[in-house]
């Protein structure tokens, strides 16, 4: 029950962001959002190093200096991965009015909900793999730290939930529409950790490897879609300070927790 609380409390933290569209009349203003986009990436850069990375060199420090190599490697497979569903899967990259990728006949509507959905793949893999290491008795990786980083992800879902359900209203949705679409784009997280724990016989071995892959494509996000929804326009200080506060926030839970 422990490990099922686990996975399903990001999800929980897409949903509760995507009722906000049931309580609050106006849509989300652009500071706000900016405010959003800039927490969930300073969030997500924190849980990529000390949730993902450095564990990963840990475990391989029996190769010595080549410890970063497993790393390194997981790292740019996470990068590319991400890359080729970018190409592939037609979306909107948040904050823009435009799809980018091979032309669509998909309504803008869906290819919102397609853009969070698909940054929320490499979430819900972190998450299966920290607990795929945790039941094989992995030193590095307990249940504290394993749960700091559910919380973590949970945390900087909640404004990603909003920044999806709140615009789709304002596009002229109904309110269950819009925090459906919010609701649907969280939901591949525990799908996507339930089935790496799964194949936990598969993925303990190549652990290591795993984990930088998450982080990798968690960065490629962050790059890619947040960083420069948060530095838009005037003002664009108010994404760089949230951006700070989402990235100390999730540094004292991994290290406090882990």
């Amino acid at each position: 029950m422990e490990i099922l609380f686990g996975i399903l409390i990001p999800f929980l933290g897409t949903t509760l962001g995507s009722a906000c569209v049931l309580f609050m009349k106006k849509s989300l203003g652009v500071s706000v959002q900016r405010a959003l986009a800039g927490f969930a990436a300073g969030v997500m850069v924190a849980a990529s190093i000390w949730s993902l990375l450095i564990p990963a060199i840990e475990q391989a420090k029996n190769m010595g200096k080549l410890s970063f190599l497993p790393a390194f490697i997981g790292f740019w497979f996470g990068v590319l991965f991400l890359l080729m569903l970018d190409r592939l899967i037609p979306h909107l990259h948040i904050g823009s009015d435009q799809a980018e990728g091979p032309k669509s006949k998909l309504g803008r509507t869906t290819m919102m909900v397609l853009a969070v959905t698909l940054h929320n793949i490499p979430e819900g893999m972190a998450v299966g793999v920290m607990y795929a290491g945790f039941l094989a008795g992995n030193t590095q990786i307990t249940a504290a730290s394993a749960l700091a980083l559910s919380i973590g992800i949970a945390i900087q879902n909640f404004p990603e939930g909003a920044i999806i359900s709140m615009p789709l209203r304002a596009e002229g949705e109904s309110k269950g529409r819009a925090f459906l679409g919010g609701v649907l784009s969280g939901i591949v997280e525990p799908i996507g950790a339930v089935l790496t724990l799964l194949a936990a016989q598969l993925v303990i071995p190549a652990l290591p490897y795993l984990l930088s892959f998450a982080a990798g494509a968690m960065l490629y996000v962050v790059v890619e879609e947040l960083i420069p929804e948060m530095s838009q326009g005037k003002h664009s200080n108010i994404g760089t300070v949230f951006f700070a506060v989402g990235f100390s926030v999730m540094m004292m839970l991994d290290v406090s927790l882990g």
